[in-house]
């Protein structure tokens, strides 16, 4: 590409995906039972949550109590939306007053055998995902008059980007599975106890931790690097105040909501979100966690790459193109997009120049083209978009498609894609997306909020522009987000990173292409290992078109056994990656089948495979190994020698650092909430325009 072109391509493109969860149409985690059905419904007694994070990932526990105050046996289904990279590693159920975990097999089998076991009157429970959307918990039978309990553990990468960690639990599903919502109503309302607890365990210092709108959160710091975050609440049919769903009333008292005249502890409609800053000044670092239970065998690794300090601001002008989805979808959040998009308008400059494209099962575009931004066009056009009314599908093929068209090439440019991220009429391939991106010469910034919202499908289109994607919840400080993004489009990034392990016997690394890293992010690499001594690790990058590169030398370990969970999270990164490859390129018989074998074998809930419980003996006359049972008892095992300890200092590269650098951070800063639509107001803060050429 010659420089004469390269002048002809000086944009970048900037997705904005937000899906308001507002409104009547908002779906949460909660018991489903079908729409008109005259079987009465079941009851959450107790929702009990226990998060511990350390040494770069997450274990989350949920326990429940479901209760049947009926006098027939019944059937229940729980559903709870997908967290961002979660993978469920047990499901157990009580089982005359025992705990029995389930096992994995391919999901046709499983779901046979539950159908089986239930048909024959016999406790059974399976768990499966419903593709990007849900984990959908099916148990029977709940017995008259009694309780049943079940708990689940997924497991996640725990990321911290420009020193704030993040952690979302979430509950909102986003109202945005149509059929899912004709089919089943939701009570999402906890009638006995609620209790989050969650664990932060970090050798790097921690200056503080938030729970943004949970006032009723008690979060404590003890001595060692552990901080501790609870929220509890329990039902009290004496109980007066009422939860108002403002953000800083939000779970925090019981409330008498009960059509059947109880009171309620809890109500599963809104994420819950915890952060925590590092201390200013750490420096850049190589942290690597291994398990290796045979010196002669196969070990597994997660290395987190933390760059320092090493990116430099950059800013230019732009065009800015809104494109905004008007499907039925978008019903009773639009109104909250209209201000949002008119108060944008407003904070432009004059010699800002602005598109405004709307997309329902079609696409069109409401501005002749571009319009000068006066405070004339601004009003007019604002009103034009609070007069829209959302109906139809979402052709979001097709909106982005007509806001690529007519960009100028001789200004920076700017795209504004606001939408629930759910693609239902006209083209839905994530092939042909990918490709619409490729012919652009362009960085996809995609802001995803909701947690309905076609995930895997926007971070594969961002990826594929070498950009990246940052999920959004109604409950996050959107301050703090905003301030992670800025950084990101008003800095140089690391472009075409590659990463290189010599003296060690490596194999089967993912994510197999890495792309880019941008101001703040870490590289998390998983993958295999043999043998033990040093080895030498090259990071191979590009900023502004100059070669970068970073070294260090440290050993890996013969034996580890203190964080077995590593192997699941390699398998998990390995399985999303294949999945991505299907969706790319359509399914495959050989990839497939090889999701199945990585699921089964490590114990995974995927998309071909399921977790299954039955009673103790039916394992036995089934011949269903206990495979799970016995990799569950080792993970608890080293959790427990975990907790008994200070957190561990997982650093690696304190002889021959990688970085010379501190890593960035955002230092006290932070605040209240500006709501979901304080990111279009700050657009003119948060639009890094760079011309290709200088990246590559």
């Amino acid at each position: 590409m010659n420089r004469e072109r390269n002048k002809r391509t000086i944009w970048q493109l900037l997705v904005v995906t937000l899906a308001l969860v507002v409104g009547s149409a908002t779906q949460a985690a909660g018991l489903l039972t079908p729409t008109g059905s005259s079987l009465p419904a079941l009851e959450i007694r107790d929702h009990n949550v226990s998060v511990v994070i350390e040494d770069g990932y997450a274990i989350t526990t949920v326990e429940q109590q479901f209760h049947n105050p009926h006098a027939q046996d019944l059937e229940t289904v729980y559903s709870f939306p997908v967290p961002a990279h979660g993978a469920v590693a047990e499901f157990t159920m009580w089982i005359d007053g025992k705990p029995v975990s389930g096992e994995v097999l391919e999901k046709g089998e499983a779901r046979r055998v539950y159908e089986e076991e239930k048909a024959a009157g016999r406790e059974a429970g399976i768990t499966e995902k419903d593709s990007h959307k849900s984990f959908d918990i099916s148990v029977s039978p709940v017995r008259a008059g009694d309780d049943t309990r079940i708990r689940l553990v997924y497991l996640q990468p725990a990321h911290i980007d420009s020193g704030i960690g993040r952690y979302v639990y979430p509950l909102e599903e986003g109202g945005v599975d149509e059929q899912k919502l004709a089919f089943w109503t939701a009570n999402e309302k906890v009638t006995g106890s609620f209790s989050f607890d969650l664990q932060l365990r970090s050798a790097y210092p921690v200056d503080a931790v938030r729970v943004p709108g949970q006032t009723a959160a008690q979060v404590s710091q003890r001595s060692g690097g552990v901080w501790d975050v609870n929220i509890a609440s329990v039902a009290s049919a004496t109980a007066s105040s009422a939860t108002t769903g403002d953000d800083d009333q939000q779970g925090a008292t019981a409330i008498p909501f009960n059509p059947q005249g109880g009171a309620v502890a809890y109500t599963l409609d809104k994420d819950l979100v915890v952060y925590w800053r590092q201390q200013e000044g750490l420096p850049g670092s190589v942290d690597l966690i291994t398990h290796k239970t045979d010196a002669n065998g196969r070990g597994t690794f997660m290395l987190v790459v933390t760059p320092g300090e090493d990116l430099q601001p950059i800013t230019e002008g732009r065009d800015y193109i809104f494109v905004l989805d008007i499907s039925g979808s978008m019903r009773g959040k639009f109104a909250t997009l209209a201000d949002g998009v008119s108060r944008a308008l407003q904070k432009m400059s004059g010699n800002d120049r602005f598109r405004i494209v709307l997309f329902n099962s079609g696409a069109r575009e409401l501005t002749p083209g571009y319009v000068a931004a006066t405070a004339e066009s601004v009003q007019r056009y604002s009103d034009k978009v609070a007069a829209v009314q959302p109906t139809s599908g979402t052709n979001l093929f097709g909106g982005i498609e007509l806001g690529l068209k007519s960009i100028d090439p001789d200004r920076s440019s700017a795209v504004v894609l606001v939408t629930d991220g759910v693609a239902n009429v006209g083209e839905t391939v994530q092939r042909k997306f990918i490709e619409l991106i490729e012919k652009k010469d362009i960085r996809l910034f995609t802001f995803i909020m909701g947690n309905s919202a076609n995930r895997p499908l926007l971070e594969a289109v961002s990826k594929a522009s070498n950009g990246f994607a940052m999920s959004i919840s109604n409950s996050d400080d959107i301050v703090g987000q905003l301030l992670a993004a800025t950084s990101k489009m008003t800095h140089q990034a690391l472009h075409g990173v590659e990463l290189k392990i010599d003296g060690i016997k490596t194999a089967d690394l993912t994510p197999k292409q890495i792309g880019s890293l941008y101001r703040g992010q870490q590289l998390v690499a998983f993958g295999h290992y043999w043998g033990d001594g040093e080895a030498e690790i090259t990071l191979n990058a590009k900023i502004s078109g100059d070669k970068k590169q970073y070294r260090s030398r440290f050993n890996f370990p013969a034996t580890a056994t203190t964080n077995p969970e590593i192997e699941r999270l390699w398998a998990y990164a390995t399985i999303e990656q294949m999945v991505g490859e299907m969706e790319d390129f359509g399914e495959k018989a050989d990839l497939k089948q090889a999701v199945t074998d990585l699921g089964k074998g490590f114990s995974l809930v995927t998309d071909y495979t399921s977790m299954v419980v039955v009673r103790d003996e039916v394992f036995a006359q089934r011949g269903i190994q206990r495979i799970n049972q016995a990799r569950r008892q080792q993970e608890v095992a080293a959790q427990q020698q975990r907790k008994a300890q200070a957190p561990v200092q997982r650093r690696v590269d304190n002889s021959q650092p990688m970085f010379s650098g501190s890593r960035p951070s955002f230092g006290g800063g932070g605040g209240g909430a500006l709501g979901p639509w304080g990111l279009l107001l700050l657009l003119p803060l948060v639009i890094w325009i760079g011309q290709r050429n200088r990246d590559e």
